[in-house]
């Protein structure tokens, strides 16, 4: 009967680590998503970079932000790859809170959820190959996905592949238990 027992025990050790690990985890990366909304809605991209104040530029935003945090996780394929996904899956909850409080009915949030991370999907290839290339790919990334069809100015445009770069290089050399400790710390908004 002591065997029977102590495998239960030890059964029971595990399932109890896992899920506080767990839970640990989608804390640490709600708080990580926190930080993202928090320079997302930093009004200088809105008043001195000229990203339009609407909900499609707040969300281009928000992805834009979500996506320097991914990028930087994605780096470290253990705990990262874990929070990596806590933090898309806090992203999206929180996109479908959103669209409710936004009056979006109950059968369209779904529809519009899903929609929003194929978008973002896009973004975080279009992102990395940005990254990955010259100032005119990653420019060309910005201005389709944060300026659209609206009019934008070439220097706010020229700031923020600056600004990008620069926090990309910023999260890429924090070491991951300072980012779990401290938060991405991002950088000011630029001033075109």
């Amino acid at each position: 009967m002591e065997p029977i027992l102590s495998t239960i025990a030890t059964w029971t050790r595990t399932v109890v680590a896992k899920l506080t690990r767990r839970r640990a985890e989608k804390v640490v990366a709600g708080r990580l998503y926190g930080d993202v909304v928090r320079q997302a809605r930093r009004p200088e991209f809105f008043t001195n970079c000229g990203v339009p104040d609407t909900a499609p530029g707040r969300f281009e935003m928000i992805a834009l932000h979500a996506f320097l945090v991914l990028h930087r996780l994605k780096r470290d394929r253990g705990s990262g790859t874990a929070l990596a996904q806590g933090v898309f899956d806090a992203m999206f909850t929180d996109m479908d809170r959103n669209l409710r409080e936004m009056g979006t009915g109950d059968l369209g949030v779904g529809r519009r959820v899903k929609a929003l991370a194929q978008s973002f999907y896009g973004r975080i290839s279009a992102y990395e190959a940005g990254l990955e290339g010259d100032d005119d790919v990653l420019s060309g990334a910005l201005k389709r996905n944060l300026y659209g069809n609206s009019n934008y100015k070439r220097d706010c445009l020229t700031a923020m592949v600056a600004y990008m770069r620069r926090e990309a290089l910023a999260l890429d050399a924090m070491a991951l238990d300072r980012l779990l400790a401290k938060g991405p710390s991002f950088g000011e908004p630029p001033q075109p």
